[in-house]
């Protein structure tokens, strides 16, 4: 009698109760009412303010409960948590301020986020909320049933949503940074993300330094950051610049090493030979490694002295040592140019110091255009011999009346140093040129004038 007194009492006065979830049953729970030593029922719509999935999970929780049916007769006790709940939901929606700590309870975890019951109500406590450290999921904090405090930053009480922060309570380190990361400091940390731009070094919980992909290596080759660090890797980085207003810090991690570009411009001044490896080919020249953070550039129109080429491939080999010679170091842009041809001499030059304008010399045809013909007269030297220069009158093509592979004695009617080009006519060779700007009596035709036909 005295245990059923208790329990109408508890009814009439609608004071909570105690209880502790035993089992699972058809339609809800079967609480143990401890104070009491009795067990009542309670049904599943009941148990929360929104509906439930997992019942099971309820098992072996301590609730506070209240008594809402009672039939001494059977022996029937029914429960309710959630007019509990909706007591509660209505003081903590009077109590809600900004700033404001609450004690509640981690209900759900998301990836964005926890949800927490702060008293008939779940806050959302957003990952970037949880901690002043970079965290990839709330599980790394915290778990499902840990009591928290946290504190109110926003809320909606009409409809009833509110953000709760975790890391508020906590002093920020940002706050003490500038005494430890000033311009020049050495830091070690460790690399939590890799993307497209850089990497993430976090130097201690909660503050983390950029490393640009341009900042990693003296070299100019690195192309993603993931070839030279990797997350989890510890790496040693020099502070280059702070904006703690903005919460950024901006590392190096080339600048821990010396910069060989100044050594470089000491260890091979302009036309000093220089032995390097073919790296890779592009459209407009060749990549010679000289060291494992120096790359250097030969140029296409620095391969051949008098060869035409239209790739790089036509004269080196990737993983070919060869020697070249330094034309220009630019140690502020990180750029070495060097020359292949310029191992040798200028063919041109040597062609031009022995021929003049009227001389007289051997060619052979060795392919067309629109507007003439080109005729090889010397190893990688070239003239140009234009339709008009072929014969009187011009033919519409060179083609049809020379042929490639075809010998021709020709006479130089131009020579441009600058521009490395040789005029050359047919005309004015079979009709004889008089080498002091006049033909023979078989024509009175000028250089000058065979030139502009």
């Amino acid at each position: 009698m005295k245990v059923w007194n208790q329990i109408e009492d508890a009814f009439e006065k609608q004071t909570p109760v105690r209880g502790r979830v035993v089992d699972r049953i058809r339609g809800g729970l079967e609480v143990d009412i401890g104070e009491i030593g009795v067990r009542g029922f309670l049904p599943g719509s009941q148990v929360d303010l929104r509906p439930v999935r997992n019942l099971g999970s309820y098992k072996g929780r301590e609730l506070e409960l209240r008594v809402i049916k009672l039939n001494k007769r059977r022996g029937n006790i029914v429960l309710s948590r959630r007019v509990v709940l909706e007591e509660e939901k209505t003081k903590t929606l009077a109590a809600l301020e900004v700033g404001r700590v609450f004690r509640g309870e981690v209900r759900d975890l998301t990836e964005y986020g926890a949800f927490v019951d702060i008293g008939g109500i779940c806050g959302l406590l957003h990952i970037r909320e949880m901690s002043f450290r970079r965290l990839e999921h709330p599980s790394e904090l915290m778990k499902v049933g840990d009591q928290i405090e946290v504190v109110i930053l926003r809320f909606d009480a009409e409809a009833e949503r509110v953000s709760l922060g975790y890391k508020q309570l906590n002093v920020d380190p940002w706050t003490t940074a500038h005494d430890r990361y000033a311009v020049g400091t050495r830091v070690r940390g460790k690399v939590v993300s890799i993307t497209d731009y850089g990497a993430f070094i976090e130097m201690e919980p909660g503050v983390e330094g950029l490393i640009h992909v341009s900042e990693m290596s003296w070299s100019s080759r690195t192309k993603h950051p993931s070839k030279l660090l990797g997350k989890g890797d510890f790496v040693e980085a020099m502070v280059l610049r702070v904006d703690f207003k903005a919460r950024r810090i901006s590392l190096g991690l080339k600048q821990v090493e010396p910069n060989p570009w100044p050594r470089l411009a000491e260890q091979y001044p302009i036309g000093s030979r220089l032995t390097g490896t073919v790296r890779k080919f592009t459209d407009f020249g060749a990549f010679i490694e000289v060291d494992s953070s120096i790359d250097g550039l030969i140029h296409i129109s620095d391969l051949s002295w008098n060869k035409r080429v239209n790739h790089p491939s036509e004269v080196l080999n990737v993983g070919d040592d060869v020697e070249t010679v330094v034309l220009s170091i630019d140690p502020e842009n990180r750029r070495l140019s060097l020359g292949l041809k310029q191992l040798s001499d200028d063919a041109w030059e040597g062609f031009f110091t022995r021929h003049q304008e009227g001389d007289l010399v051997d060619g052979t045809v060795i392919r067309f255009a629109d507007f003439g013909a080109f005729v090889q007269i010397e190893e990688g030297i070239e003239g140009l011999l234009r339709l008009n220069d072929i014969d009187e009158p011009p033919p519409s093509k060179a083609e049809d009346r020379l042929h490639l592979g075809q010998p021709l004695k020709l006479r130089i009617v131009r020579l441009s140093r600058d521009d490395r080009k040789v005029g050359l006519s047919l005309r004015a060779a079979e009709e004889g040129y008089s080498g002091h700007g006049e033909s023979s009596e078989v024509s009175s035709v000028k250089i000058g004038d065979v030139w502009k036909r």
